[in-house]
């Protein structure tokens, strides 16, 4: 008897091998036989009528910010929705562990742009595997975790810039192998953000090599603000003193030129050099914290202290040089999200016109003694550093050579406010690739696409019997239309949900069920804590 049949559906397991005709059955939280089944012979206590659709195995993320919200949400609709069982935590370097009492209010001051948590959600954790106990069958999704290479360079040196001593590149080595022991994927980092911008290539190198004996993949967001090859070639390098794979996050390219130079390298280097893969969402425009427009100095003694460097003259001049040179125009960065009620009438509109409307102006149209350094300045200490931009660049085209890439998995990067004018990757990753990636663009198989956002991150993420839908695995699963599936999200109105996945799955508990979320009864849900290499 099973405890959920799946019967009707058109079975894509996966793999990447062709679709066929198959019933699921399902006892507890694996898959137990694939067939073809009937009521009176293979009883069921739920029967789920999969005619018409496709049964596909859990979507994974690779690269996303709901660190937060799954501590606050459990069932995370904006994710669940796009039918992700299993959500990568602790992306770009950056996260809520591992922290001290020292410096936790700091990192909540500077996550608070990207994340969903609060001074006042602090529960006392300080490791990575404290964290992961929180949340373990207390939301609707698997997680699994990074190292955020900020934390644990902060725990060992403080915010400071400058090179790290032979004890404090130990201490780091230290708190890797113990996250790796506890079963973290490997080291994440964001090279471009607070404390990690200031770590060498020598220094990465170094740090990287503790966690070679377990496999680990040093996950990166490369140095985009030197350049993107240029980042990637770092990558590359640290990846082959280390002795480790590496996965370049969110690598897309600024126009068509750039995607040529960059693939070039992937396939003439980087895959010769290293084991190398990469994430990308499918669209062009990025979003981050408005912060990460700031002269790298603010962040020298931490986020409680950024504020009042922010009053600095000196800060605020080389800030003005600084947005002179950014690669995005200001017209082009909207600020989606403030923290504050009396700032939300600013959401939607962009950096240029918060300038003019401040009645400051960038370097180049001075109209008074006042810049547009000194009105994002203000904007940030009025908001305590919390605002969130999306940067509107280039066309959505650019991106499919790297979506039809052998080495692309998915990862959204994306981040949520119920309140913000967010980025739609957060709600339509996984439709646009199901749905307008195959149908219209044809960039690959629907067979190709699943695979893509299932065994090929599960693999690569060290996600045991999960991925893939046989006899034994997980019963993670995603039941969707492939005729309708669509993102509906927009730029403008980002809160919609995609539409045409109707039912999911996870550990064989449905978590959406008719295209709708459902209430999980407590006080064990069924999204646990994985662990890297382990069933």
């Amino acid at each position: 008897m099973f405890d959920v049949l799946i019967q009707g559906g058109t079975l894509i397991d996966g793999t990447g091998e062709k679709r066929r005709r198959a019933d699921v059955g399902i006892v507890k939280d694996r898959v137990t036989a694939i067939g073809q089944f009937d009521a009176a012979t293979s009883p069921a206590t739920k029967t789920i009528d999969a005619r018409g659709l496709v049964v596909a195995p859990g979507f994974i993320d690779v690269h996303t910010h709901a660190d937060g919200w799954l501590l606050k949400t459990p069932n995370f609709v904006s994710k669940t929705s796009q039918g992700f069982t299993t959500e990568v935590l602790m992306s770009d370097g950056i996260s809520y562990a591992p922290v001290s009492d020292e410096n936790y209010r700091d990192w909540f001051v500077y996550l608070r742009a990207l994340n969903g948590l609060e001074q006042q959600d602090y529960q006392g954790w300080h490791s990575i595997g404290d964290y992961l106990a929180l949340l373990h069958q207390r939301t609707a999704q698997n997680v699994v975790a990074q190292i955020p290479y900020a934390n644990v360079r902060v725990l060992a040196a403080g915010w400071r810039r400058g090179p790290l001593d032979d004890t404090q590149i130990k201490i780091m080595r230290q708190e890797i192998e113990l996250a790796m022991e506890a079963g973290a994927v490997g080291i994440s980092t964001g090279l471009d953000y607070i404390s990690e911008c200031f770590a060498t290539t020598d220094e990465l190198a170094e740090v990287c090599q503790a966690m070679a004996p377990w496999g680990g993949l040093y996950v990166t967001h490369v140095r985009y603000k030197k350049g993107t090859l240029a980042g990637v070639q770092e990558a590359v390098e640290i990846g082959k003193r280390a002795g480790v794979p590496v996965h370049i996050s969110h690598l897309k390219a600024s126009s068509p030129e750039e995607a040529d130079q960059i693939l070039s390298y992937v396939d003439r280097v980087a895959v010769h050099q290293v084991d190398f893969s990469f994430d990308i969402y499918p669209y062009l425009p990025g979003s981050t914290m408005f912060s990460y427009l700031l002269p790298y100095e603010v962040w020298e003694d931490g986020p409680l202290a950024a504020c009042s460097k922010l009053r600095d003259p000196a800060v605020r001049a080389r800030f003005e040089t600084l947005l002179a040179c950014f690669p995005v125009p200001l017209e082009k960065i909207s600020l989606a999200w403030v923290a504050t009620k009396s700032g939300s009438a600013r959401q939607g509109q962009t950096a240029a016109q918060l300038i003019a409307r401040s009645g400051k102006t960038s370097s180049n149209k001075t109209i008074s003694n006042k810049t547009g350094a000194d009105a994002l300045c203000d904007l940030l200490i009025e908001e305590n550093l919390a605002a969130l931009s999306v940067l509107h660049t280039g066309d959505d085209a650019w991106i499919e050579p790297f979506l039809k890439h052998p080495k692309f998995m998915l990862g959204t990067d994306g981040i949520f406010f119920p309140d913000g004018q967010v980025h739609p990757r957060q709600y339509g990753s996984t439709a646009k690739i199901l749905g307008p990636m195959v149908r219209d663009r044809k960039l690959f198989s629907l067979e190709i696409a699943v695979s893509k956002i299932t065994s090929i991150p599960a693999t690569r993420f060290g996600l045991i019997d999960r991925g893939v839908i046989s006899e034994g695995a997980y019963a993670d699963l995603v039941l969707f239309n492939p005729e309708t599936i669509t993102d509906r999200a927009t730029y403008a109105n980002p809160h919609q949900l995609s539409t045409g996945i109707e039912h999911v799955l996870v550990n064989g508990t449905e978590i959406f069920a008719q295209g709708k979320a459902q209430n999980l009864p407590g006080p064990e849900l069924p999204g646990r804590a994985l662990r890297f290499n382990h069933a």
